[in-house]
């Protein structure tokens, strides 16, 4: 954090040729209030120190007895010779190590007074994958982000829990509209409800997705790093962004359903399925989290899954935890790896759960896991955001101080030793091969299971039909995830095979979608 910081603010002071104390200024009045924590940091900055040596001469990096020496930047040359970050650092410590006491306690971004109070909001739902403003208890909200209706459909009556999306309707929604689909009263020409009207036999089924950060959508805007595009405007999302742990649901692959503002377009399983049954609308659910799922994942649907199985319409149910069995921070990544073994204990376990809550007519659909030596072969000689100005980062270099500070978010595939990649890529396989047999080979009382490859090669060739480069499918800023232009073509490809080959699990198309839409305007679009 320290190393992105610095950089930033170094860049700055370059590109408007000023000091580093009016850079800071500058990136202070670009972030909103609460957030400003590295205007702490003006007094501890050498403009001569590049960000690898200022933040291990304020000690906020650190290096463990018998650990490498962990930068980003090549290290600063020393005469003839190129091993000079020691020689830097001990030059830098003695003058930085007063100014950096009043800095270490704030080593934390949680120790500063105006955000504790949100950090306790985000562990609640970092631990409960649950709305944290719900009023009923219904794990559903009113609120958008901290886990709220971002990541699921919004209540529309947050102080009666019967009322919530996804629910069949109470007597037709009559009287009020208890699934939040915006369908309810009665139609004054002939005294029959709207929602038994439009949506009686209409196959309505709602959408669940467990997933990992791609299905959370992790994306850290490139323009907080680009100094070149850098305003007051780039920002603005920052405090969105943070409650909602860096993730855009809202714009995701399976339950995106607002229009994209981090570039490309959304397009999602959810929109499609809405398109296609107007009273689907807000029938969706994102159980995805960023850090690594336990081994066995029913203990947290036992507490973050919405859906009675007896007053709930059925559900599609997507798993897709395409990287999160073979990817870890490990320095020995292979044997932390989830084995063929553990993959089927954990998904079966996970499947028997989803049966004794899903309603009956219920599907679920297992993605199967990336080839991600697509990362390294598109983007390792490629400028990071943060290497554009001074072309002096790359993303092999990003990998390896990741991967040095033992915080890679996939030591196997994000690395120069191809043997690795392969065979992370080999195990990724052998754990796609298991979610296939189970597919094939177990049955479950109230859903059919289905399996799919995740569509990585597909998504590559549709983009370069259309013109674009295989790199722009990445995340820019983590060069791991999927960018918000793969996440909306993977959907395409996805709705597609489902129409061909499993035309039951999408439903079918409701007559009525016109009319609903028209009443819809009629009544101001509520």
């Amino acid at each position: 954090g320290c190393v992105l910081v610095v950089s930033v603010i170094e860049q700055l002071a370059q590109w408007h040729n000023s000091t580093v104390k009016a850079a800071v200024e500058r990136l202070c009045d670009y972030i909103p209030g609460k957030y400003q924590i590295m205007c702490h940091m003006s007094c501890c900055i050498d403009k001569e120190m590049n960000a690898d040596v200022v933040c291990h001469s304020l000690r906020l990096c650190k290096q463990d007895p018998g650990q490498p020496l962990c930068h980003l930047y090549s290290p600063p040359k020393k005469g003839k010779h190129s091993s000079g970050l020691f020689y830097a650092l001990a030059h830098a410590r003695p003058k930085s190590q007063i100014r950096s006491k009043s800095f270490m306690g704030f080593s934390s971004v949680c120790a500063f007074p105006l955000l504790a109070n949100l950090c306790e909001k985000i562990k609640f739902v970092l631990r409960n994958k649950l709305p944290f403003e719900d009023f009923d208890g219904d794990k559903f909200s009113t609120f958008p982000t901290l886990r709220g209706y971002h990541w699921r459909g919004r209540d529309c009556n947050d102080k009666n829990t019967t009322v919530y999306p996804g629910r069949r309707p109470d007597n037709w929604d009559a009287k009020s509209d208890s699934n939040c689909n915006g369908i309810w009263g009665v139609d004054p020409k002939d005294g029959i409800p709207y929602e038994e009207k439009f949506c009686k036999g209409a196959d309505s089924r709602g959408v669940v997705l467990l997933g990992d950060s791609a299905g959370a959508h992790f994306h850290i805007p490139p323009e907080w790093m680009t100094v070149t595009q850098m305003s007051a405007k780039s920002f603005a999302n920052l405090p969105m962004a943070f409650s909602d742990e860096f993730d855009w649901p809202q714009f995701s692959e399976i339950t995106g359903f607002l229009n994209s503002t981090i570039g490309g377009w959304t397009d999602s399983l959810y929109l499609r399925l809405r398109k296609r049954n107007r009273c689907n609308h807000r029938d969706l659910q994102n159980i995805s989290q960023n850090v690594y799922f336990p081994n066995n994942i029913a203990p947290y649907l036992s507490f973050s899954l919405a859906r009675n199985q007896l007053l709930d319409n059925p559900a599609i149910v997507i798993y897709a935890t395409i990287g999160n069995d073979v990817c870890n921070g490990e320095r020995d990544t292979l044997a932390h790896m989830t084995t063929p073994k553990e993959m089927l204990s954990n998904v079966v376990q996970a499947l028997r759960y989803l049966d004794t809550h899903l309603p009956n007519g219920s599907h679920v659909i297992l993605t199967g896991l990336v080839d991600g030596r697509f990362l390294w072969d598109n983007l390792h000689n490629r400028y990071h955001p943060l290497g554009q100005l001074n072309k002096d980062v790359t993303y092999s270099q990003v990998y390896s101080f990741l991967d040095c500070l033992q915080v890679s978010p996939c030591s196997g595939w994000l690395t120069p030793n191809e043997t690795l990649r392969n065979l992370t890529s080999e195990r990724a396989l052998q754990l796609s091969n298991v979610l296939k047999e189970i597919a094939r080979s177990e049955k479950f009382a109230n859903f059919d299971i289905f399996y799919m490859d995740f569509p990585l090669r597909q998504t590559a060739e549709e983009w370069r039909k259309m013109g674009g480069e295989p790199w722009q499918l990445i995340e820019p800023v983590d060069g791991f995830h999927p960018s918000q232009i793969a996440a909306a073509l993977g959907t395409g490809i996805t709705w597609q095979k489902a129409l061909h080959e499993w035309p039951q699990v999408l439903g079918k198309e409701n007559p009525f979608n016109d009319q609903i839409e028209a009443i819809f305007k009629d009544q101001g679009g509520h």
